[in-house]
């Protein structure tokens, strides 16, 4: 139930072979010796460096039992979604060198924006539970945890380029400083850029990135560690699109590339973009205070500030400002010279994220206790102002939105929505650990207690919850493993683990434009309360020395499951806001086997996951005061069944991989009334690997396809709705069809690269 940052024997021992001549990690990379009382899977470097340098964490995790994700763009610099079994990426605590990625408030995960896939160790992924000391307050579904590779004993390097389907080209280079002096602290300073056309529609994708990590070692395991990651990137948007859009536009429903302006247009591409800056940093460190008393430190930042860009008409002569009813002006324009105006909204998200986790663990002989404390205060600066747009190239005249802003007649600027929310929280937990039998049973139980207090200012006026909103939420959260190995191959776990998703800050503020009688199109609901989700396994695995193989069982409950549901206004437009979905529970079986080199350097992996997830309880419809017929049905957003298959071969110098994954229907609505069909999708990569030549150490040439049969498909529900059709509620209301949105999956990608070590 505990988390780590420096690399596991286990680990070590596949870490070495991947620039070596050995390349025998079993199922290529996909799988890891496991001890964990809980299940558990792992990608490490050597799988990684096969697979298009610079993709996201999402994309490499993909084969992995019970993930499935759904990237908009070959390779990730858009973002991405994932579900795991069944739960979505805000359900899901992800970790960086042991601090937290989701965003504070959405708890939304941007891969594009963690890692260089070149620095990676190895990224695990529990599929039940998080661990007890992992600093989350979404995780009530499993965790994805992430470790950067340490830097090397000696100076060098490594430079590898990419270039492929439209125009896709990113360079990455590291520098390796090596042991420093007659110290043991070594570093290494590594950064990236890459651009790529957008496929689908006008504009492009760009990033710019930067890491570098510090390591000292000294004594019986002492260490002190620094990781800083830096990223800055701005993309074009993929609109999300409705049912009806994909069954009448396919894939070429897009952003308009060309602006007019005797006829602007809010679908214009320029207003769409997604600039972010973001800086994340941690210290995780380890120091041996007694020969049994170890102390484990992780201090870390996180800044970020960008926004998702966007853009509508709106009427200066009747703009309300709460209830209200202002004139407006906006540069030149005001209420004389023109009723109505395209003006630019985006929605900027500033945060800062200081915080710690301490942990103290005590190795008495078969014991081992671990107490520990984790501490955060974060503030979310969260706006939306109406700008000018350049009406002569359809442009915003600033990306953020500090252009020339849309002032009321009191000589206020207009916002969408303007809030801060500061957000505390203090989580402690023990753990205790009891091997017996010479390491053959452990037996650990653990406790958690979190406390987060969330201090909300809404700005606008005329709230239905007043300026200030204050909540709290107080969560005991137990759990329990044992782990039995009948010989050194096979062993038998069992756990059950609670854990707690708090509401998001977004639920406690209205927001969005005003009217009359029913207030803001978005209303808060600030009572909401946290969706809790107990978790059991039980599994056995196998471990060989050929092949290792694992089968789990697996059950949770929920209650208060929170969704993210489409809401449809009168006037056609729509908006997401959270939901109690009340209680669900889901019964599944996991499995995944992989093996070392058998004949011809050949290493298959396969994967598989079934699952019957119900909704328990009958949901709210978004039209009306009724309820829909929900209790019972298969739960959006899951797909039944999941495949993953992947073949590797390795010689030392040649070699090649082929994937495949297959994800089963996907209902878009409590009502089991609409569904994505399902999909397969292929990869394949192959490469070679050249003697070393003077200086220039193991040059690679490698190619990569995605999605081989350029499969259109749609990939992935962008929120849930009720009723997707129309229908009659449980109380004998009509109710009008419901909408939801979904994204669109990558298409056919081949990119050629090369990299060389120094």
């Amino acid at each position: 139930m505990m988390g780590a940052t420096a690399p596991t024997d286990a680990e070590k021992a596949e870490l070495v072979q991947v620039h070596g001549a050995r390349h025998n990690a079993p199922g290529g990379g996909l799988m890891v010796h496991e001890d964990a009382a809980k299940s558990r899977s792992t990608v490490t470097q050597e799988f990684i460096a096969n697979q298009t340098p610079g993709v996201n964490p999402m994309q490499l995790i993909a084969l992995l039992p019970g993930v499935n994700t759904t990237s908009v763009d070959p390779l990730g610099l858009n973002g991405g979604n994932m579900t795991l079994r069944g739960l979505n990426s805000s359900q899901i605590g992800f970790t960086l060198e042991g601090f937290p990625i989701n965003d504070i408030g959405s708890y939304a995960v941007y891969p594009q924006e963690i890692v260089d896939s070149e620095n990676l160790r190895s990224i695990n992924v529990e599929q039940g539970s998080a661990d007890l000391d992992s600093p989350h307050i979404s995780a009530s579904g499993g965790s994805v945890n992430m470790y950067l590779l340490d830097p090397k004993d000696r100076f060098g390097g490594h430079i590898d380029g990419t270039y492929g389907s439209y125009n896709a080209r990113r360079i990455f280079g590291r520098l390796d400083t090596g042991k420093i002096g007659n110290t043991n602290l070594k570093g290494y300073m590594s950064f990236s850029a890459a651009d790529e056309k957008s496929w689908r529609g006008p504009g492009s994708q760009k990033k710019l990135h930067g890491e570098t990590k510090w390591v000292n070692e000294w004594g019986n395991g002492n260490r002190i560690s620094l990781a800083i990651v830096g990223n800055q990137s701005n993309s074009v948007l993929f609109p999300s699109m409705s049912l009806a859009n994909w069954q009448k536009y396919g894939v070429h429903y897009a952003y308009q590339s060309k602006w007019d302006p005797k006829n602007p247009s809010a679908n214009y591409y320029k207003l769409h973009q997604n600039p972010f800056t973001n800086i994340y940093a941690s210290a995780p460190s380890t120091f041996h205070l007694t020969d049994n008393l170890t102390l484990t430190e992780t201090p870390y930042f996180w800044y970020g500030n960008g926004n998702g860009g966007g853009a509508y008409s709106e009427s200066l002569t009747s703009q309300q400002y709460g209830s209200q009813s202002l004139s407006a002006s906006i540069g030149q324009y005001n209420a004389s010279n023109t009723k109505s105006l395209l003006v630019y909204n985006p929605s900027n998200t500033q945060t800062y994220r200081p915080g710690a986790v301490t942990k103290l663990t005590l190795h008495t002989g078969i014991n081992r206790l671990m107490v520990g404390y984790w501490f955060e205060y974060s503030k979310q600066i969260q706006t939306s102002p109406y700008s000018l747009v350049n009406m002569s190239t359809g442009e915003p005249y600033d990306v953020y939105g500090n252009g020339v802003n849309m002032v009321l007649s009191n000589g206020q600027t207009a916002q969408y929505r303007d809030t801060l929310t500061q957000t505390r929280i203090h989580t402690m937990f023990i753990d205790d650990s009891l091997s017996l039998l010479n390491n053959k049973l452990t037996i650990e139980a653990g406790l958690k207690y979190a406390i987060v207090m969330r201090n909300g200012h809404n700005f606008l006026p005329d709230t239905s919850t007043g300026p200030y909103i204050n909540g709290s939420w107080n969560e005991p959260l137990p759990a329990v493993s044992i782990r039995y190995k009948l010989n050194n191959q096979i062993q038998l776990f069992a756990s059950s683990t609670t854990n707690f998703r708090i509401p998001m800050n977004t639920s406690l503020y209205d927001a969005g434009t005003y009217t009359s009688g029913t207030g803001y199109s978005t209303k808060a609901n600030p009572n909401m309360k946290p969706e809790i989700s107990i978790s059991e396994e039980a599994g056995v695995r196998y471990q060989g020395d050929l092949i290792n193989s694992t089968l789990t069982y697996f059950h949770y409950n929920f209650t208060n499951r929170l969704y993210s549901q489409t809401v449809v206004q009168a006037n056609g437009s729509y908006y997401s806001q959270s939901i109690n979905g009340g209680g669900s529970h889901a019964d599944g079986v996991d499995f995944e086997i992989g093996t070392r080199p058998i004949l011809y350097h050949i290493r298959p992996y396969v994967s598989a996951e079934y699952i019957d997830a119900r909704t328990d309880s009958n949901v709210a419809a978004s039209s009306s005061g009724d309820y829909v017929f929900s209790k019972g049905k298969f739960a959006p957003q899951t797909p039944k069944f999941q495949v993953g298959f992947h073949l590797d071969y390795d010689d030392g110098h040649l070699f090649s991989g082929f994937g495949l994954k297959y994800v089963d229907k996907q209902y878009a609505t409590f009502n089991n009334d609409t569904s994505i069909p399902s999909y397969v999708t292929m990869d394949v990569h192959a490469g070679y690997r050249f003697k070393d030549f003077s200086f220039l150490k193991n040059p690679i040439l490698r190619l990569n396809i995605q999605n081989i049969t350029n499969k259109q498909y749609l990939g992935f529900v962008n929120g849930t709705a009720a009723n997707g059709k129309a229908a009659t509620g449980v109380f004998g209301s009509k109710l009008s069809a419901g909408s939801t949105t979904y994204y669109v999956a990558a298409p056919f990608f081949v990119g050629g690269s090369a990299s060389v070590d120094f």
